[in-house]
């Protein structure tokens, strides 16, 4: 860098005044950010360590100066030694991600645990919320198109995961200041977007003239997301083909406008990722900028189980990280049945755990033990200490664990979303009741033969104690803190029943 600053000082500012005082502000902006470090690592060799980089980009440039200030590249997959340098200093990332849902899932999770890395090791952050590119869908990794959305589902959508990356990231600063990060109080550090803001002012023809210009359809039908539609009877419309020029106007956007120089994505990004570094270098800044460097962009592997399996799936069903639609016991539950191949990988991509903490752990052959660390890291980071604690009373009291000492409300606010376990009833309809009556009205039974049915053989329990007499009423010695019991059913079947007034 230094030998290339010598270089452009030799340039006669008198005799392209524009295009070399550019070059200078802007080596000198670069040589002049504070130089820091996380505990004196490299944050992208950090990500590699933990097997957290499917792809990098390498962007060889060349400087002509004649008339005007141009640039030359092309794009390489390899151990991207420009992006280490890059990061050596003070950087801004981003990922993107579309509000299809009302919230994040598993699947996304793995490109957030990417940005807070960058985060706690000191660099701006920028989560882009797709309110734009939400309603046209990315064809990436998909056989049919999406369904389109109403604006107003994905406006909700877009505040809703708003709001949850914003919490993942406040739990995120606190998790990692818990396990001796130094966490900077910088207040643009997290930045939420959404390019809606761009889009929304946007007509049809200054899209064909600012980013289709530049686009060139042999290249765009070469990406993967289309090639693999294309093959497909079904085809792609123009409206999904023209995904990857929206996205790619959103690194430029944000490289142009918030200094944003690396793009983080999934591996099936990656087509999206080198379109938008494309379209930076081919759009060019206005030659009075004082900030001109080059764009990179990272890919995270796409996560499959020890048998092959797409991660973040339970019996077909996405798990998601609002606790409203999955439970923080759920989403605990999921990492403790997490194969025993598969713990020290997840608990690498997924903590900020050390690596050599993390062999130690793999070394302990303790039945579940792994499993446990890596629920309870995960859990805490997604749904912080609060989530974590109801998740783990949760399974205290459905794996059999005795109730004396536990509070009525922790036991409520442990299953408040669980819709599946936690039933309302009035008081009346519980109290001095017998219990085959109370199993109807809850709707565990759906007669009170089938009550009695069920008593007889033993498959019955309140707050975990066998009910051997169907005429056994419910009283107010029953109720934790006179507002909820436990009946189970056969051996796992646990139902909470929380009183109302």
């Amino acid at each position: 860098m230094i030998k290339s600053k010598r270089i452009f000082q030799s340039i006669k500012i008198n005799t392209f005044p524009h295009v070399s005082r550019n070059i200078l502000s802007w080596f000198h902006y670069n040589t002049s950010i504070r130089y820091f470090t996380q505990k004196n690592t490299n944050v992208v060799e950090e990500l590699k360590k933990r097997d957290l980089v499917n792809a990098l980009t390498r962007f060889r440039i060349s400087f002509f100066v004649n008339d005007f200030f141009y640039v030359w590249g092309r794009f390489m997959i390899e151990n991207g030694p420009d992006i280490i340098n890059q990061v050596k200093n003070r950087s801004t990332i981003y990922c993107g991600v579309d509000p299809t849902a009302p919230s994040l899932h598993l699947g996304n999770l793995l490109t957030l645990i990417g940005l807070l890395h960058f985060h706690i090791h000191g660099h701006r952050t920028i989560a882009l919320i797709g309110g734009a590119t939400g309603s046209i869908g990315d064809p990436s990794g998909r056989k049919t198109e999406r369904q389109p959305l109403s604006f107003s589902t994905i406006e909700d959508n877009s505040a809703a995961i708003d709001n949850q990356i914003r919490q993942i990231f406040i739990n995120g600063k606190r998790y990692a200041s818990r396990r001796g990060f130094k966490m900077g109080d910088e207040p643009d550090n997290v930045i939420i977007l959404n390019n809606l803001e761009w889009f929304r002012k946007m007509s049809a023809l200054e899209l064909l003239n600012d980013i289709g210009r530049y686009a060139r359809v042999g290249t765009m039908l070469m990406r993967d997301s289309v090639k693999s539609r294309m093959e497909n009877t079904g085809g792609i419309s123009f409206t999904e083909f023209s995904y990857q020029l929206l996205q790619a106007y959103d690194f430029w956007h944000l490289y142009h406008y918030h200094q944003c120089r690396i793009q983080l994505g999934g591996s099936d990004q990656w087509g999206n990722i080198t379109a938008g570094i494309d379209l930076i270098h081919k759009k060019r800044p206005d030659l009075a900028s004082s900030d001109y460097t080059t764009a990179f962009g990272i890919t995270i592997p796409l996560l499959l189980t020890s048998t092959g399996e797409k991660f973040g799936k339970s019996a077909g069903n996405a798990i998601w990280l609002d606790d409203k639609m999955t439970s923080a016991y759920e989403f605990y539950q999921y990492f403790m049945k997490v194969a025993d191949a598969d713990v020290a990988k997840y608990l690498r991509m997924f903590t900020i755990l050390s690596v050599e903490e993390i062999d130690e752990i793999a070394k302990i052959h303790m039945k579940h033990h792994g499993q446990e660390k890596l629920a309870s890291e995960i859990t805490e980071l997604v749904h912080g200490v609060a989530g974590l604690q109801r998740a783990q009373l949760a399974t205290k009291v459905l794996f059999g664990g005795p109730l004396e000492n536990i509070r009525g409300h922790e036991l409520i606010e442990a299953f408040l979303h669980d819709s599946q376990r936690l039933t309302s009833v009035y008081r009346n309809e519980i109290l001095n009741c017998t219990i085959d009556r109370v199993v109807v009205t809850t709707g565990i039974c759906k007669s009170r033969n089938e009550a009695n049915k069920l008593i007889k053989v033993g498959g019955l329990y309140l707050n975990n104690q066998r009910i051997n007499e169907p005429h056994r009423k419910v009283i107010e010695n029953d109720l934790l803190d006179g507002m909820v019991c436990v009946l189970r059913t056969g051996k796992s079947n646990y139902h909470l029943i929380r009183i109302i007034e």
